[in-house]
């Protein structure tokens, strides 16, 4: 039932895209119980692996470190060769910046690539600049032990790319948990929770 669920969501929400409607038909075509199973929020603890990646601009950061700096985080999984779940989520970021607006600059958006040996720097940079990625918005790499790392420590590691879910993560930092939403939320929906963190 899930993945009829999911396919479902997909496939609307690509329609949607290709005739430049919004993503909100997407989620209206289908039934409300359907919704429902397909979105599911939940808080849990996660503690930060100690990894080193890379980032768009090909510097090599401490991930840890690039997410405790203060500002409340939005984190997803993609890939730049994805062509159903990732478009879809990083389409949602990129409305993401624009509903968050002045408190943009107190929010990192963060896209962690699960296919490292093919996403290099370069390609996760062009990659964000087809998103319209802002100074808020960065793209991590790096070796692949490390992305892995990630994924476990997240719980969102299925131990192939191509079986990966729509999954994001929002933290306000140090001792808090993080709100894990399974599912295609909206930008509406994601900006409602930062808010709620920002308050």
């Amino acid at each position: 039932m899930e993945y009829i669920c999911l396919k479902k969501i997909i496939y609307f929400t690509l329609l949607a895209m290709l005739f430049n409607l919004p993503i909100t038909f997407a989620r209206e075509s289908v039934t409300h119980d359907e919704k429902v199973e397909a979105l599911k929020r939940t808080e849990v603890n996660i503690i930060l692996p100690k990894v080193q990646m890379i980032r768009q601009d090909a510097k090599k950061v401490q991930l840890q470190n690039e997410l405790t700096d203060g500002r409340i985080v939005v984190l997803s999984f993609i890939y730049t060769t994805c062509n159903a779940i990732c478009p879809m989520t990083s389409h949602i970021i990129s409305k993401l910046q624009t509903k968050l607006g002045k408190h943009l600059a107190r929010v990192h958006l963060v896209s962690i690539s699960i296919d490292p040996e093919q996403d290099t720097p370069k390609r996760l940079a062009d990659y964000a600049q087809k998103y319209n990625a802002g100074k808020a918005w960065d793209h991590y790499t790096g070796v692949e032990d490390a992305s892995i790392t990630v994924q476990k420590a997240m719980d969102a590691y299925r131990g192939d790319k191509m079986n990966h879910a729509p999954t994001t993560f929002i933290w306000r930092g140090h001792g808090e948990q993080w709100v894990r939403i399974d599912g295609f939320a909206t930008a509406d929906e994601l900006a409602h929770e930062v808010h709620e963190l920002l308050e």
